[in-house]
């Protein structure tokens, strides 16, 4: 599935919201954990029972890729710029395809 901008800011959002690391949500989107329900796995501090919504993470994250932390942590703002990026330079790439193929055409044509 492709990452999409919206996606990454929902991301942003529920990390400032959970007040999450960049390496916790990392973790979050490698297990493929919805940021809209994060809510409902967070403790609330009524709730004893549940452990803190990092320490979740962390936990089954161990269980799942049998390591502690990603291999590489990306910023979701650094990934928000590269993506950025990457759409200005295919914006140029198509707009100096385009001139090339109406100079061809002008030329042919005439």
């Amino acid at each position: 599935m492709a990452v999409t901008k919206a996606i990454l800011e929902k991301w942003v959002v529920a990390q400032k919201h959970h007040r999450l690391s960049d390496r916790h949500v990392q973790m979050a989107r490698e297990l493929g954990l919805n940021p809209d329900k994060l809510g409902k796995i967070d403790n609330h501090r009524q709730e004893p029972w549940k452990a803190p919504l990092p320490q979740f993470i962390e936990s089954i994250y161990l269980k799942r890729f049998k390591r502690e932390e990603p291999e590489t942590v990306r910023p979701l703002k650094q990934m928000l710029k590269d993506m950025e990026i990457k759409k200005q330079q295919r914006k140029k790439e198509k707009d100096r395809r385009r001139k090339e193929r109406d100079a061809a055409s002008s030329a042919a044509a005439e």
